[in-house]
């Protein structure tokens, strides 16, 4: 099917589904509970009905992610469960009438269930974030048949789509891949079904299972639950603290304190970085766990612990691009132009790094966060779909001449499609936080902000990153007293503020709070610039290795797409880790090597457009993009200015 056809069929989709052309009024759900409703925060997200995107690169992803979650019928997404269970999967007449899922979701592998978790949040995240119903009936239909399973495997509350025994070989420290990961994203899955959905059913279906799992886990020793916790339990603590607090029930408070791994963590209390051959995604979920407590109990030697990690990762183990590790997990710190490889920048981790900093940032709202935040979500997150199929990829690949490899429709199921699920379904969640008194804009995303509570609606537009201008429309029905907050890049020269076309003065620092207090009236209009540069960024164990931003985007050179054949830019639907083997065949004559001075950057390399981020190394004629635009060829991220 060639890439034409497949647009084609996409938008016929999108008009028949009508995903998108529903009315969404913020709101229109019930808001069952605040993921930051705590009391030690000092800022709060919004809740997703109260923001709405308006068209942009972030909804077209949306639309994209929803139309492949929607295409799989629920019996198929059911049939590993009912087949783990007994019951009729869809076997007759010597074939299957119901197609198993394939790769790691398929009968062989021990992982199986792990994406159909990851759908049942984003169901809920896409429900919330645009108050359409068929999101809503299709999370009801798989809870509905997920508590199936669970009554028919017995009255202990266990359910998944592999056997109980899978979680005893863990428990006994024999091989298995990562039973309680698994689990993790059914919990994870069934609780958003609650929170974002209403689903009351899911409710229960995890309060059984969250039972199943307290009795299991009670009894063992000191020892066995040491061994077992060896293994990739996912962010087990993190689901078992948000249930605890919606629940009360201590038990549920026990389990998430059980998942604590005191032989990881402890070390970083004495401010150890030991994250050098970590498995960098069984890693970063344990010090979200952390934070998820400290806004529930107040335990602020959590919170330092998880700001070191957060700050070690950030400053000494991640790519120009936001993304860390190589080969999945983390390297010795700072040694980046080392790890220059096909198989560096794992989305996974992007989409942990990205939810631990948004906790960080509701208990202590400082730039560091939104820059860190910006930089890893438009340079690795959004553009690890295929814009033709909406289909991601694993890695972000920094070797010179490497091209992005996505993932196949329904014989992949990797872990990063099952994050990228949620990754696409919930770019509204941090735009805007608040306080009592305080609007905080965080990220330059064209969106409409409901704050119910306030009275009060905010209209953001802007063609960002392309233009360096957001504006801001009041709409109020009467004049209100708001503290503005906008955030101040620190990769911003400068910040001009005009309220109602006339510049308005402001003496904040970049990598601060722009602060504008007024009595807003309906109408007012906010406009904001920054100014932009290009800048060459070095790897810090070798100055020569360096790669080139402008502003918050990192810039790739689009080198072609030679020795690329089919099934490039897809992975090998015969290979299940296929991503982790794959040949770019990068052409012997490709390299990286340029010869630039960048004390000035800006005569040996100009813009060439003007409404897109096009630049060019001129001596050489290479073109320069947003990483996040270059799709089904080959780029280089870093280069060898020796």
């Amino acid at each position: 099917m060639n890439r034409v056809f497949k647009v084609l069929q996409l938008l016929l989709i999108f008009n028949s589904l009508q995903i998108f052309g529903q009315s969404h009024y913020p709101g229109q759900h019930e808001k069952l509970l605040q993921l930051n409703d705590t009391k030690n925060v000092e800022v709060e997200a919004f809740d997703l009905s109260d923001v709405v995107l308006k068209e942009s690169r972030f909804k077209e992803n949306m639309k994209r992610e929803s139309e492949w979650i929607m295409s799989f019928p629920v019996q198929r997404l059911l049939h590993s469960f009912r087949t783990n269970a007994g019951v009729y999967s869809g076997y007759e007449g010597g074939h299957y009438e119901i197609q198993p899922l394939g790769g790691w979701e398929s009968m062989d592998c021990e992982l199986r269930g792990h994406a159909i978790g990851h759908m049942l949040s984003s169901l809920g995240l896409f429900y919330a974030s645009t108050g359409n119903e068929d999101f809503k009936k299709k999370g009801d239909s798989l809870i509905a048949g997920l508590h199936e399973v669970q009554i028919t495997l017995g009255d202990t509350g266990y359910l998944s789509a592999y056997p109980e025994n899978l979680i005893n070989r863990n428990i006994r420290g024999e091989r298995v891949w990562a039973p309680w990961y698994t689990l993790h994203k059914l919990f994870a899955g069934l609780i958003d079904q609650y929170l974002y959905s209403g689903n009351k059913e899911a409710l229960e279906v995890v309060k059984g299972m969250a039972n199943w799992a307290y009795n299991k886990l009670k009894p063992l020793s000191e020892e066995q639950r040491a061994l077992m916790l060896r293994n990739e339990f996912g962010g087990m603590n993190d689901s078992f603290y948000t249930l605890y607090s919606i629940t009360k029930n201590p038990d549920h408070k026990w389990l998430a304190e059980y998942f604590y791994d005191d032989k990881v963590l402890d070390p970083l209390k004495a401010k150890e970085d030991n994250l050098n051959k970590m498995h960098a995604n069984t890693y970063i979920p344990k010090l979200i766990g952390l934070a998820r407590a400290t806004e529930l109990g107040g335990n602020d030697e959590y919170l330092e612990v998880a700001d070191f990690f957060w700050n070690t990762v950030v400053e000494h183990h991640s790519f120009v691009t936001g993304s860390n590790s190589d080969k999945e997990k983390f390297f010795e710190s700072d040694k980046i132009s080392e790890h220059l490889t096909g198989y560096t920048g794992e989305s996974c981790n992007v989409y942990n790094m990205l939810k631990l900093t948004r906790h960080l940032f509701a208990q202590n709202p400082t730039v560091k966060y939104l820059d860190y935040y910006e930089k890893a979500l438009y340079n690795h997150i959004l553009g690890q779909q295929d814009p033709v199929t909406g289909y991601t990829a694993y890695f972000l690949p920094m070797l010179p001449g490497a091209h992005k490899v996505y993932s196949t429709r329904d014989e992949s199921f990797w872990c990063c499609v099952g994050t990228g699920f949620e990754n696409h379904a919930k770019y509204g969640e941090f735009i805007y936080s608040h306080d009592d008194e305080s609007l905080y804009v965080n990220l330059f995303i064209p969106s409409i902000l409901n704050w119910e509570e306030k009275g009060i609606s905010l209209i953001q537009e802007n063609n960002f990153p392309r233009e360096n201008t957001t504006q801001l429309t009041i709409e109020t029905n009467e004049p209100k007293k708001i503290n503005l907050k906008v955030r101040y890049p620190s990769w911003a020269t400068d910040a001009t503020v005009r309220i109602n076309g006339k510049k308005k003065s402001s003496h904040a620092k970049k990598g601060s709070f722009i602060q504008i207090s007024e009595e807003w009236k309906d109408g007012d209009k906010i406009e904001i610039s920054f100014g932009m540069e290009l800048e060459a960024v070095p790897t810090p164990n070798d100055p020569d290795i360096l790669a080139f931003t402008y502003g918050p985007v990192v810039l790739a050179g689009r080198m072609g797409t030679k020795n690329m054949t089919e099934p490039a830019p897809y992975s090998n639907p015969d290979v299940r880790n296929d991503y982790y083997t794959y040949d770019y065949k990068v052409p012997t004559e490709l390299t990286n090597k340029v010869d630039l001075n960048i004390n000035r950057l800006s005569r040996e390399i100009e813009r060439i457009s003007e409404n897109k981020l096009n630049f060019l190394i001129k001596d050489q004629g290479i073109t320069l993009s947003p990483i996040a635009n270059i799709h089904g060829e080959r780029y280089i991220i870093y280069w060898d200015n020796k």
